[in-house]
């Protein structure tokens, strides 16, 4: 199994780094799994917002097709669905049982995602009406998968 987060902007703050860090390292014993940054673009240089999301969209399209047309792709969106840690677990199983092996996390920037990217996506996947700091939803993506793995293996995941 591989898991493949592409997260617009850079982590610069070091607890935001260790955090994401940690998570990837408890993750190594069940999935391949990598972060991707893109760089978030400027709109003052990009056109404005809509040009820097286009920018954004065509970067992280880019890195998609690196993962093949076969890569299940989620994006988070606060109009996607919500799903408890039991319902990501059981919704990566499902689609593993269904053959899928590679699985993508967008997480756009702050002014959303382009349409491209939309159009790309398999399923929005939300943590709930709450606004969340886009390093904190990389965080919190990075432990809920951790999680997905410990429940899907019968192991304790709630410490």
């Amino acid at each position: 199994m591989k898991f493949t987060v592409i997260a617009v902007g850079k982590l610069k703050e070091r607890f935001w780094t260790d955090a994401c860090a940690e998570y990837l390292k408890r993750l190594q014993p069940y999935a391949k799994t990598e972060v991707r940054e893109i760089a978030d673009v400027d709109p003052r240089r990009a056109g404005g917002v809509e040009g820097a999301r286009d920018k954004e969209g065509a970067a992280i399209c880019a890195e998609l097709d690196k993962l093949g047309p076969d890569a299940h792709v989620a994006l988070l969106a606060i109009d996607g669905k919500e799903r408890s840690s039991v319902g990501i677990s059981q919704r990566i199983d499902s689609l593993a049982l269904a053959g899928k092996s590679s699985f993508a996390f967008v997480i756009g920037g702050s002014d959303g995602v382009s349409a491209e990217v939309r159009a790309r996506a398999d399923e929005l996947l939300s943590f709930g009406p709450i606004t969340l700091p886009h390093n904190l939803a990389r965080v919190v993506l990075l432990e809920q998968l951790y999680r997905a793995q410990r429940i899907l293996h019968g192991e304790p995941y709630h410490k």
